[in-house]
């Protein structure tokens, strides 16, 4: 073998079990036009249509699950949580939390980024129904906001709306893997009072903007959206650390 060669080469490798499951299951999913919220077949029936063990799949779909590809819900079945294809690449997101409040800050900068582009695309590329769902679901967050104080879900699905709009399916998958990396941290990372409050007078701005196409504008809402966040949780960190 030349010697020029062998630094470029790397040994062929068998996947294994799960790996070859897995590709299975995403050509299924592809081949039936299964979407994101539809349920998967139970793992006994693809145990059996895939010649393998209950506890192969079961493991191929944990890792599925590790990657935010799918939820596994106890009593109720395997639902898909984003598009998957035989061409699709899966890479987990991995977030250190051993200093949660910097990290979270670290994860802010790039939701600043996404986010303030997703609006600006929001607002040329959105349809006439998808404007309309995405103010539904601002009346929804902001009568949640008024009655409670507190409205961290439906917050999450008037900003889902808008990343669905964008017809990028990429944005929506970001922002939701940094989310369930965080949970509850992520809501209301140091426990503080009406967490971001302030914010929600320019959720009604972003989508005005998005209403008359006016891409600049919703991305400067987005932006001091994530800006006043930053700066909540700068202080409160202060506070707490004094």
């Amino acid at each position: 073998m030349s010697a020029r060669l062998r630094p470029s080469l790397s040994p062929i490798r068998t996947p294994t079990r799960d790996e070859a499951a897995l590709a299975a299951i995403a050509e299924h999913v592809e081949r039936t036009g299964i979407k994101p919220g539809e349920r998967l077949p139970p793992e006994r029936e693809l145990a059996e249509q895939l010649q393998v063990s209950r506890s192969t799949v079961r493991e191929a779909l944990k890792r599925w699950e590790g990657l935010g590809i799918i939820e596994m819900r106890k009593g109720s079945g395997t639902y898909l949580k984003v598009p998957v294809s035989t061409a699709s690449i899966h890479r987990p997101l991995t977030i250190d939390r051993t200093s949660d409040v910097a990290t979270l800050l670290h994860t802010l900068e790039v939701r600043r980024a996404l986010e303030g582009e997703a609006a600006a695309i929001c607002a040329r590329r959105a349809t006439e129904e998808q404007i309309a769902e995405i103010g539904r679901r601002l009346d929804i967050m902001e009568a949640h906001h008024t009655k409670y104080g507190d409205a961290p879900e439906q917050d999450w699905e008037f900003h889902q709306s808008i990343f669905r709009a964008t017809e990028n399916p990429i944005f929506g998958q970001i922002l939701a893997t940094m989310r369930d990396a965080f949970h509850r941290f992520w809501e209301n990372p140091l426990d503080m009072p009406d967490f971001a409050g302030r914010t929600f007078p320019y959720h009604r701005v972003m989508y005005d903007a998005i209403v008359r196409r006016d891409p600049d504008g919703a991305r400067d809402a987005a932006l001091t959206i994530i800006d006043m966040v930053d700066e909540d949780i700068r202080d409160a960190d202060r506070r707490r650390t004094r």
